[in-house]
């Protein structure tokens, strides 16, 4: 099923591209994680103290703060990137970015301004939640299209992988200043001044050559419709629609690593703290240990994914993660160390649900002037829809059910990531054998 056409090398320019995008996914994510690892800190300083179960709500609140308002950051930066470009969307983002990160380092706390302080840094993570939908849509989307399989899937991957790596950097900055008292506004303007550089250097991209095409087209259909309306309408490329099936499927492929990312990092988080006594110090060191693992996991899936169909890999993890699923809530109820909770941690990000490295499989089935929208759209929605239910969630029901909680979460997720892939399974073979009938 692996698509015939294989390029043994990227060209100069593909490689300026995949360069560019990764170290601007790299920014955003450094920017957009550093506030979400430190939140055991900053959240302290920007918010009032309260008992443990209030604050585990405040910290679900601040956490979700990033990611409620994304959908309606989808709609504006899905138009934008369907009908201004790719490259325009993407310049965009990476600035709002910055000048969160410049406010943000320059707010004062909860003890100088009071409650205000506590709104203003809430909007400022909206902000980012909002500007990253742009950026990691648009830089997954322009390698998609600028690059053909296998060489597509680790290259899409390896934005992914920049994305780790920035929350890895994030949780490594945040722990040497948790652990030495460096000052943490620093840190921010760091962010600030690299999301600035990046929004720069995006400016060297070029539109991809799907896009620029599919304008072409669409303009001169235009010039033509001056003579004969109904050639407008005759369009195609214009007037594709899109599958209710693989948008939702889309949708269910987008919900699944959200819940394992949360699981992993803010649920396990809790359990440190609360039942082995972690200090905020320690949560954040144990978890930059856990995504360091995660870095490495993801680097091999990327270099997999060019020798094995990405769709294989798919349902090897999930066969795996099911059988480690069915007995975590146990394995936690019955852990004695951190170093156990460790381990817990790491199976999650290793093989927890998630779409790389088939991303580009799964966008290719949307049309051009439909693909950047119904991207950011399903990925922000899956967001805002899955941690505002996990988080809260986990944190009401968790009273009721114990560690028992975790399957009321992932069983549903499980059988929608299923549909999900036996969907595009089918659309694969459909593709397949229809390429096989042509040659």
């Amino acid at each position: 099923m692996q698509n015939p056409e294989t390029y043994l090398s990227l060209k100069p320019k593909q490689k300026e591209a995949i360069g560019l995008l990764s170290i601007g996914t790299f920014l955003e994510y450094f920017d957009l994680l550093l506030y979400v690892h430190m939140s055991v800190l900053l959240n302290e300083l920007f918010f009032p103290k309260t008992d443990p179960h209030t604050a585990a709500l405040l910290s679900a609140f601040t956490f979700c703060s990033s990611y409620i308002l994304r959908p309606f950051g989808a709609l504006i930066f899905g138009y934008l990137g369907d009908n201004m470009g790719r490259k325009s969307t993407v310049i965009i983002t990476t600035t709002m970015m910055s000048l969160s990160c410049l406010t943000m380092a320059n707010l004062p706390t909860y003890e100088q301004l009071g409650i205000t302080a506590a709104y203003i840094v809430t909007v400022c993570r909206i902000i980012q939640g909002m500007a990253t939908m742009g950026e990691v849509i648009g830089a997954d989307l322009y390698i998609t299209e600028i690059t053909k399989p296998p060489i597509q899937y680790p290259a899409v991957t390896f934005i992914a992988i920049c994305g780790v790596l920035g929350g890895t950097v994030a949780l490594g900055v945040a722990s040497l200043v948790t652990s030495f008292g460096l000052n943490w506004r620093s840190v921010f303007w760091f962010g600030a001044l690299v999301a600035v550089i990046g929004a720069i250097a995006r400016t060297r991209l070029r539109e991809t050559p799907d896009f620029a095409d599919a304008k072409r087209r669409v303009k001169n259909a235009i010039i033509k419709a001056k003579y004969d309306p109904k050639i407008l309408n005759q369009n195609v490329i214009w007037n594709e629609k899109v599958n209710k099936k693989t948008a939702l499927s889309l949708f269910f492929i987008e919900c699944s690593w959200p819940v394992c990312f949360y699981f992993a990092y803010m649920y396990c988080g809790n359990i440190l703290k609360n039942s082995f006594h972690f200090t905020p110090e320690q949560v954040i060191h144990q978890n930059f240990i856990v995504s360091m693992i995660q870095l490495f996991s993801w680097v091999i899936l990327a270099y997999l994914s060019y020798k094995i169909y990405p769709l294989k890999i798919l349902k090897v993890r999930l066969v795996i993660f099911l059988i480690f699923i069915s007995i975590c809530p146990y394995l936690l109820d019955t852990i004695t160390s951190s170093f156990h909770m460790m381990l817990i941690q790491s199976f999650i990000v290793v093989f927890g649900f998630m779409g790389t490295p088939a991303i580009p499989i799964f966008y290719k089935y949307f049309p051009v002037f439909r693909r950047f929208t119904y991207a950011t759209f399903s990925y922000a929605l899956s967001r805002a829809f899955i941690y505002v239910v996990t988080s809260f969630g986990l944190v009401y029901f968790s009273t009721f059910f114990g560690n028992w909680v975790v399957l009321v979460v992932m069983i549903p997720t499980a059988m929608t990531f299923v549909y999900a892939i036996n969907h595009f399974e089918t659309l694969e073979r459909a593709n397949a054998s229809f390429l096989w009938r042509r040659s």
